[in-house]
């Protein structure tokens, strides 16, 4: 026990300091097609995506990033590729009233719903919870019952089973309630794409505040979103 106290003694302390500072550790973030590019890129890169995000519209390219799902065959291209962001702050509110009330800022609750995901951005949102991360010291908890949760975190393109049990979570909660729509699949469908069995995006269901891109997109940026809503950045 006295070897692990020393070696935490040593290493000292390795939580990040976002918000206060941005991070660019190394591994922090994959990165994301910048949205907009002031050129036409080469052609043959529009056919290599795999979900049809990238288009060309006049002089100018354009990257639809809530359907990128992190192939990086357009970044490995090469030549006239399309460009690519190394941030991690991709949330995008859907309206101006997105954010909760002031007294939210230091304690809110997180109902998280797998509405059919894969199981990667499930597992970006647990990193939340590790010493790196620490979503605790920002007063963000998980809760098992939507009746306590403030925000409401979807994973996953919405099935049809998950339809109702998704509705129900979103109607359990008291207000004010806001929800955030996490990665490609729960934006627009991702790789699935809307079929008989699931739907395009999490908003054809209940409301959606914000919105991460990503498949599956890295824990800073869904932090990056629990900040928003919560009045911190």
């Amino acid at each position: 026990m006295s070897r692990w106290v020393l070696k935490g003694l040593g290493t000292g302390r390795v939580t990040t300091d976002y918000p206060k500072k941005k991070d660019m550790s190394p591994g922090i973030t994959p990165g994301l097609p910048v949205k907009e590019v002031d050129k036409r890129i080469d052609k043959n890169i529009l056919s290599l995506c795999p979900t049809s995000a990238i288009f060309i519209k006049g002089d100018m390219s354009y990257v639809a990033t809530h359907r990128c799902i992190h192939c990086f065959r357009c970044l490995r291209y090469g030549g006239d590729s399309v460009p690519w962001n190394m941030d991690y702050e991709w949330a995008n509110a859907t309206h101006k009233d997105f954010s909760l009330p002031s007294s939210f800022k230091h304690s809110a609750h997180i109902r998280v719903v797998d509405a059919g995901d894969c199981g990667a951005c499930i597992n970006e949102v647990k990193l939340l919870n590790n010493p790196y991360y620490n979503m605790h010291r920002l007063g963000l908890f998980i809760t098992p019952t939507p009746r306590k949760a403030d925000i409401l975190l979807v994973v996953g393109c919405v099935t049809e089973h998950m339809k109702i049990p998704l509705k129900k979570a979103y109607e359990a909660m008291p207000t004010p309630k806001r929800v955030i729509a996490v990665g490609s699949c729960a934006l627009s469908g991702g790789i699935f794409e809307p079929d008989f069995m699931t739907y395009s995006s999490v908003s054809e269901v209940i409301p959606v505040d914000v919105e991460v891109p990503g498949c599956p997109p890295p824990p800073m940026s869904i932090l990056h979103a629990l900040m928003m809503v919560c009045n911190q950045k």
